[in-house]
């Protein structure tokens, strides 16, 4: 049998090599984050159950770190691949780390004695992280990184380290990597808020953004949990969501749906809701769209709870003296409304991940319009490319939720199968 190269280790990539090797087949997982777990570990909950997202992700993480058949590639990109079905060669550049991964424990030492602050992008921004840090609270693989771009090297973290782990010095390596097939995963990535200026964000200082909201939620994140107006740190007593920003909007080239962002703005509505009864909640949308299982329930339930859902898409958010102000048209039944909310919270909406037309081009695969893989649209093989060998799964391909990610994941992993059995 052949081995199979799963590229992207968030969800999908993650549950992909799951199954492969769950059959008996050794799986190549790269990954070009210091950590596996993708977007899904910066959520809160997850919808319409409101779970724990890492209640679900971090056992399949553990798994995947400890299972016999799967190699983890962090730090990791792919930088050519060549052949054929069944008989590849994946070529991947591993960038340093500046830490012995033989070596070190995760112990966090290092990251005490740190002086560097730097923003943190697993925090979207309203956390910090230290120049040596993890890149997230239950990271794997379990093991620091050492930031060469904003480290000083005042020698803090070496003189801390008993297993002289870190390293001053290190290049990047290349890995050549036979394979039967392979499986994109490579994920998606948040818009760009900066392209709808009138929003205020980064402008207006209580004008967030959905991920952003996620991690103030989040129990393990910057504010413990606590949501709060970021301008004087009190709890808002009105938090207005602002739909469809960079999802369905043809000014920006971005006609698509972005699937998730309803439920997501309905899940932490909720969630505020939850912890503070009193705070005024309310949605300017299009359209709500609850289309999964369970999903038109939960929009029902959010509504029982007091959570105004306006018909509606404001132009911009102002200010004055007294605070933003929001002029919105309810289109079921012609009121304009000016409201004043203490917190305004834009449901940004996803497009392809960082690199992924170059992805495409070392893959020889093709892409839409929209940046997305184009996979063969057949009735059998929605997970399949002109490509043989190659399939792709997740928000690779387009925007879509956990439950139909994992559930393409899996479709792929089969097909992957299939081909390693017949190597």
């Amino acid at each position: 049998m052949g081995d199979v190269v799963v590229i992207g280790a968030g969800i999908a990539g993650i549950q992909a090599a799951l199954d492969l090797a769950n059959h008996g087949i050794f799986v190549h997982l790269i990954e070009r984050e210091p950590s596996i777990g993708g977007h899904m570990a910066q959520l809160d909950k997850t919808f319409p159950t409101n779970d724990c997202s890492m209640c679900i992700l971090s056992p399949k993480m553990a798994e995947v770190a400890h299972h016999k058949n799967i190699r983890i590639y962090t730090c990791a990109q792919v930088e050519a691949i060549e052949g054929t079905v069944g008989n590849f060669t994946v070529m991947v550049k591993k960038h340093p780390r500046y830490i012995d991964e033989s070596l070190c424990n995760g112990c966090g030492d290092c990251i005490q004695v740190c002086p560097v602050e730097v923003y943190n992008r697993f925090d979207a921004g309203i956390g910090v992280r230290r120049a040596i840090y993890k890149p997230q609270p239950q990271s794997v693989p379990d093991i620091v990184i050492k930031d060469a771009d904003h480290c000083i090297e005042c020698g803090l973290c070496y003189d801390i380290c008993g297993l002289d782990a870190i390293k001053e010095k290190e290049e990047d390596t290349t890995i050549r990597i036979p394979a039967a097939s392979i499986v994109v995963t490579t994920g998606y990535t948040v818009f760009d808020t900066c392209k709808k200026a009138q929003f205020g964000h980064l402008a207006l200082p209580d004008v967030i953004t959905s991920i952003e909201l996620e991690r103030m939620i989040n129990a393990s994140g910057p504010t413990g949990g606590r949501v709060m107006q970021l301008s004087n740190g009190a709890t808002p007593g009105s938090v207005l969501f602002i739909q469809c920003v960079g999802s369905r909007d043809m000014s920006i080239d971005r006609p698509y749906c972005s699937c998730v962002c309803c439920m997501q703005a309905i899940k932490n509505a909720m969630l505020i809701k939850e912890k503070y009864p009193e705070t005024e909640v309310s949605i300017c949308y299009i359209d709500i769209r609850a289309y999964g299982k369970g999903y038109e329930e939960y929009f029902e339930r959010a509504k029982s709870m007091g959570i105004r859902f306006l018909h509606g898409m404001p132009s911009d958010v102002l200010t004055d003296r007294e605070g933003m102000i929001v002029q919105v048209e309810d289109t079921e039944n012609g009121e304009v409304l000016v409201l004043h909310p203490d917190l305004v919270v834009l449901s940004v909406g996803i497009g392809p991940a960082d690199g992924t037309i170059k992805i495409a081009e070392r893959l020889g695969i093709p892409v839409e319009k929209t940046g997305f893989i184009k996979p063969v649209h057949d009735a059998v093989k929605t997970v399949a490319t002109i490509r043989p060998g190659i399939y792709v799964a997740g928000t690779t391909t387009a925007p879509k939720d956990i439950p139909d990610t994992v559930a393409q994941a899996g479709s792929a992993a089969m097909l992957a199968f299939i081909d390693a059995i017949r190597t």
